[in-house]
């Protein structure tokens, strides 16, 4: 992409991120706090769980270094607004997971970063990648700062500030973040095309397991410490849904001439909208059936 392509990109994604913010309240904040089991352990799969077990994975089944790392990057980045759309469709609780996905993107800034250079280095074939193209930490640190951290203060302070605009914003931010999605994940699979007829089989089957792998980290995680059923469906889909825009606003800017990254990024983006939306539907026919039962 050029100098002017990767500014809209990244200006779309701070974009996103303002948009979630605006959502946010303090009395979000406020039920964390008076209730963090959920949010916590939603966290701890979605920032430690999610990107060991990946790491586990990519280093015990054989693979291109590129599929790895893409693969990497998806499960060090947070969950995203589709997350929160979702869980509310499917009776989940709605007000925890747009809370999660705050905090998350805040603790992104760091821990998406860190986490992707710390296990990429890990892996001899991942490590002699990400060595050959000399990506700083430090540059990437700064990149997830201001597509997220800054852009969610600046949607608080507004939020908080202009309340009305906030409510009739909110709708509009929450559809740009799907079109744009959409949008970045088409790009990078039209360009690349070629490539991914040629190998789909590999990327479509790593895409689908490993979002797989994702959404029953979640459920598995919340189940362990009891949570309630809504509290149960938001964390599953903010650890399976991930904000794969982010990475792929990551792999444009430091990861250009790698294609496999950039076609898993591109596949995670389109195929967590049908897996999101699919187990939505089923956990709305089990509502049913329990209601005529």
């Amino acid at each position: 992409m050029s100098a002017s392509s990767l500014l809209l990109l990244n200006g779309i994604l701070a974009l996103m991120m303002f948009g979630i913010a605006l959502s946010l309240t303090p009395a979000d904040f406020k039920r964390v706090a008076l209730q963090p089991k959920g949010p916590l352990v939603g966290l701890f799969a979605q920032f430690v769980l999610l990107p060991l077990l990946t790491w586990i994975g990519i280093s015990l089944v054989p693979m291109p270094a590129g599929i790895a790392l893409g693969l990497l990057l998806v499960a060090c980045c947070p969950g995203g607004s589709f997350s929160n759309l979702m869980t509310y469709l499917a009776r989940g609780n709605a007000a925890m997971s747009v809370s999660m996905t705050g905090l998350a993107s805040l603790a992104a800034a760091l821990l998406t970063p860190l986490n992707f250079m710390f296990y990429a280095s890990l892996n001899p074939h991942t490590n002699a990648l990400l060595q050959s193209i000399d990506v700083s930490t430090a540059d990437m640190l700064l990149l997830v700062l201001l597509v997220l951290a800054i852009p969610l203060l600046l949607g608080l302070w507004c939020g908080r500030r202009f309340p009305a605009f906030a409510q009739r914003s909110e709708g509009l931010f929450r559809v740009i973040s799907l079109l744009a999605l959409f949008g970045f994940a088409g790009i990078a699979l039209a360009v690349n095309w070629q490539t991914f007829i040629t190998g789909a089989s590999i990327f479509l089957l790593a895409v689908i397991i490993h979002n797989a792998v994702a959404l029953a980290i979640g459920w598995f995680a919340a189940s362990a410490v009891h949570l309630a059923r809504p509290e149960k469906r938001a964390v599953t889909l903010e650890v399976g849904l991930q904000n794969s825009g982010l990475g792929l606003g990551i792999i444009f800017t430091y990861f250009a001439n790698q294609t496999d990254m950039a076609i898993i990024a591109a596949g995670w983006g389109l195929w967590h909208l049908i897996s999101g939306l699919s187990l939505t539907l089923f956990w709305q026919y089990r509502d049913r059936r329990r209601s005529a039962a």
